[in-house]
């Protein structure tokens, strides 16, 4: 009888571990480090709020796409609003405002939109070419508006219609597009309303569809160029971080002619993105961060107007598979490439989980097809349960669940101390990743955090040890964390300025 070799019953004890592994939908990657990561935000995607200067050079900045106005009869005292939400008339009769009298804009120039409702028909006149209704699901058909405001008081508009003459709210029921609109802006001219702007998106479209063809490409071209540079990268590796996680818009992969308003000229960026991280040996999070339609309706997904059309027809979901693969067949043999995140942040309350599930088992295969060895990232829905993706990812190889936890955008961190959140970190927040983080499922990553928080008046130390318990709490997640975001005008969302200023000790 043959001696057993030692060397050959380790590698059968290796062999049955690795399908021990595999069967439980994970396998065994001996390459995979404990990520530390910092987002590139605000770059390739542009986020108004943390750039404020993009801008700054917009006429009329407030009426850019997507923003939100209500507008209140001065006659009247109440407000606009698409009856039934949309399909029918206009009426002025809502002591109140909220969704229903709701109206959204989509810019032409800076003074002539089409506007939106609620259930996304268009402003437009009736067979009659007087009364105002919103029954047009196209927008080429709608007509155009124009908004005019007092130049004393902004708040108070007239509002021009498509045959020329303005709106007035004749009756409680009757809005009609015959005044001339030459009043004194007094409060008993039916054409006066009080405007109120309760929602502003300041995202790639809004930035690119303002300045126009003839303006954008350079003005996107300087912030590409100074946003994020070498030396960034060289300073992310030297403070200890090891990768990045770079978010991407959907009409990158179309460059360099992408669909309008979108400019050309970003995928040339991505590519020195992945070549400084192979310089400086950092791992790359590919994130597809705005997705056709947009999937949450926020300004980082690029929404037009705040709707959320990904998802709602199979063209999004076609359109961001060949997406996805583009990206990953493009920086496959990238040493960088580590991870790709198959779409960010979907809202719960505008994508189904049926929907998010087919979309994520088809994106899983797209990546490995051309990177088998890659991590595929299933982000968790905003609202939705937090092991909701368990069994979606419960059959894929070198998967991750991705989660954000920040300590605001929501009333229960408004009152809390210093003490109350660092406890909120320690307590929610590790429970929550302990029950997603099993030895059978899926890795976890906190893809985002930040040391930001409602708590007002906090001193250089508070920061440093509500840092310190993320940290130490999201280094629990199997795959990693990665902070928001390496540079924003806002000091503490920017852990450039953070690490430089020791509020973050790495």
């Amino acid at each position: 009888m043959k001696t057993p070799n030692p060397k050959h019953q380790l590698l059968g004890i290796v062999s049955v571990f690795a399908f021990f592994i595999i069967s439980n939908g994970r396998t065994l990657n001996t390459n995979n480090q404990m990520i530390r990561a910092v987002n590139l935000g605000g770059w390739l995607v542009t986020e108004g709020w943390m750039k404020p200067s993009l801008f700054d050079s917009i006429p009329n900045k407030d009426f850019l796409d997507g923003a939100a106005l209500q507008f209140k009869s001065k006659t009247i005292g109440k407000y606009l609003a698409a009856e039934l939400g949309g399909g029918t008339i206009i009426v002025a009769n809502r002591s109140s405002a909220s969704g229903w009298e709701t109206f959204r804009l989509w810019r032409i120039n800076e003074s002539s939109f089409h506007i939106r409702v609620f259930n996304k028909q268009f402003l437009g006149l009736d067979s009659t070419g007087i009364n105002l209704v919103a029954i047009s699901n196209d927008y080429k058909t709608s007509g155009v508006f124009e908004i005019i405001r007092k130049s004393d008081d902004p708040s108070l508009v007239r509002i021009k219609a498509p045959n020329g003459s303005f709106l007035q709210a004749k009756t409680q029921d009757l809005v009609t597009a015959d005044s001339k609109g030459d009043g004194q802006w007094r409060d008993d001219d039916p054409s006066v309303f009080s405007m109120t702007i309760i929602q502003r998106l300041q995202g790639e479209y809004q930035v690119t569809h303002a300045y126009g063809p003839s303006k954008a490409p350079q003005i996107m071209k300087d912030h590409w160029d100074t946003f994020i540079v070498e030396k960034d990268f060289k300073f992310i590796a030297s403070s200890g971080l090891n990768a990045v996680r770079v978010p991407v818009g959907w009409w990158t992969a179309s460059d360099p002619t992408p669909p309008e308003p979108y400019v050309g000229g970003s995928l040339q960026y991505l590519d020195k993105a992945f070549l400084w991280a192979k310089k400086y040996n950092l791992k790359v999070i590919l994130d597809l961060h705005a997705a056709p339609g947009s999937q949450n309706g926020f300004e980082h997904s690029s929404s037009r107007d705040g709707f959320i059309e990904w998802g709602q027809t199979d063209e999004t979901i076609l359109e961001t598979l060949r997406v996805i693969e583009f990206f990953t067949a493009r920086y496959t043999n990238n040493p960088s490439l580590y991870a790709v995140e198959l779409i960010n942040e979907p809202l719960a309350s505008g994508v189904s989980l049926t929907v998010l599930a087919k979309y994520y088992e088809a994106g899983y295969k797209v990546v490995r097809k051309h990177a088998p060895n890659a991590f595929v990232v299933l982000s968790n829905r905003i609202g939705g349960d937090s092991k909701e993706l368990l069994p979606v990812a419960s059959g894929m190889t070198n998967a991750v669940i991705d989660v954000h936890y920040y300590n605001l955008f929501s009333d229960i961190f408004d009152a809390m101390t210093v003490e109350q959140n660092i406890d909120f970190i320690r307590t929610n927040r590790s429970n929550e990743l302990q029950a997603i983080t099993t030895s059978n499922g899926p890795l976890t990553f906190v893809g985002e955090w930040v040391a930001e928080w409602q708590v007002r008046g906090a001193s250089k130390e508070d920061f440093q040890r509500f840092s310190k318990a993320q940290q130490e709490v999201f280094g629990r997640a199997s795959f990693g964390w990665a902070y928001w975001s390496l540079k924003n005008v806002n000091n503490h969302w920017s852990m450039d300025w953070m690490i430089k200023n020791g509020y973050i000790t790495l």
